[in-house]
């Protein structure tokens, strides 16, 4: 066997990093935890330290920093603090970076893995939803390699490999409906924000869930495909898909369409991101073909979803407009999770601030996290009225 494949994990305390580690221990002897790095998560990724032994951790709190150089004295790693100790894991010597930090958060560290020509097996939507038109360019001169790891991408790219891309029509991404999707449009301004994290058929983070709720999260899937796939937008369609078990379809010109089905396990894109181009035999149990019953697909209420319209809009206007979006939609999830906002303010949020941001180009990253940093001070001072 070859050397173990040194892995960096950059949000490593949330759901897809505790997953990660899953996929990592289900695998012995193929791979060597190099860094982890969390927000303020001191306790659990001073146990993941202790039982995975990185040469790094990167904690960007300063205060649960310190607590985790308490809980790992004696053991012999490197305790960080800082947003830049992140990106310092992101150019550590290791052969892939996963990029599991939600929300903007995690751009930084992407940017800097990227230019520093790593491998990156990215979860994060926010990299390439609000750098996309800086980060496919900044790849393509450092050398660096993006696999995707959101199930739908991941699909995709295992339907595209050998394919002529010109020979492509269009993509399908599925989405599940979340929570609600059975749930009458008149009662969506009573949800909680317990209903809103009971998903169905994923296990994800908690700003993830509420997205697959309101369709954001599937338009933050559009505008990545069109950069990981170097896609118009109108070849990017989505389909309602309630049991998540096609996770993608590809459409070629001749009419054929070739989808990818697996269980609704992050393990298995995690698993294929972390092995690729290898396939190996992992924890997660083959579908049951015969069992499945039907498979059952639909177009998305416009009407019921309009976060994806609202993506869909910041995509063709480009420059800043989808660091406006993510920014507002991570504001008004924030309120929701923490009850301060009605679940049917998320959208009327997010429309006010698109309506009023004024679209630059996205000439550098700086730009894009000024941008940033604009839509939340002002949804801030604004707070009161949408309580």
């Amino acid at each position: 066997m070859n050397r173990p494949k040194g892995i960096a994990i950059l949000g490593s305390t949330g759901s897809i990093g505790l997953q990660t580690l899953d996929v990592i221990s289900g695998l012995p002897g193929r791979f060597r935890v190099a860094a982890l790095a969390c927000r303020r998560s001191a306790e659990k990724i001073a146990e993941q330290a202790a039982r995975y032994h990185p040469e790094m951790v990167a904690v960007a709190d300063p205060a649960a920093a310190e607590e985790a150089r308490r809980l790992l004295a004696g053991e012999p790693v490197e305790v960080l603090s800082g947003a830049e100790a992140v990106s310092a894991c992101a150019v550590e010597d290791v052969d892939l970076v996963v990029g599991a930090a939600s929300g903007i958060a995690g751009l930084p560290p992407v940017w800097a893995a990227v230019g520093a020509g790593k491998t990156v097996a990215l979860a994060n939507k926010e990299p390439l939803v609000v750098a996309g038109e800086l980060i496919i360019p900044r790849a393509g001169e450092s050398g660096a390699r993006l696999l995707p790891v959101d199930s739908e991408h991941s699909a995709i790219f295992q339907l595209l490999l050998g394919q002529d891309r010109r020979a492509v029509r269009r993509v399908i991404l599925t989405a599940s409906g979340g929570a609600f999707r059975g749930l009458p449009p008149e009662e969506l301004a009573h949800v909680t924000p317990e209903q809103a994290l009971s998903h169905p058929t994923w296990s994800m983070g908690p700003k993830v869930t509420v997205d697959s709720a309101t369709l954001f999260n599937k338009g933050l899937e559009v505008i990545e495909a069109r950069w990981l796939f170097d896609l118009a937008p109108e070849q990017i369609a989505v389909l309602m898909h309630p049991e998540s078990i096609v996770h993608s379809l590809v459409e070629f010109r001749d009419g054929s369409i070739l989808a990818q089905l697996a269980p609704p396990d992050m393990r298995l894109p995690i698993q294929f991101a972390l092995t690729y181009p290898e396939r190996l035999p992992g924890r997660i149990a083959p579908l049951d073909l015969a069992g499945l019953g039907a498979l059952h697909f639909s177009e998305p209420p416009r009407s019921r979803y309009p976060c994806l319209r609202l993506a869909r809009e910041a995509l063709e206007a480009g420059g800043t407009a989808p660091a406006a979006l993510n920014a507002a939609d991570e504001v008004a999830v924030g309120w929701f999770l923490q009850g301060r906002i009605a679940f049917t303010r998320i959208p009327e949020i997010i429309s006010e601030v698109m309506a009023e941001h004024e679209v630059r180009p996205a000439d550098s990253l700086e730009t894009l996290l000024e941008v940033d940093r604009g839509v939340r001070e002002r949804l801030e001072e604004d707070a009161g009225k949408w309580s």
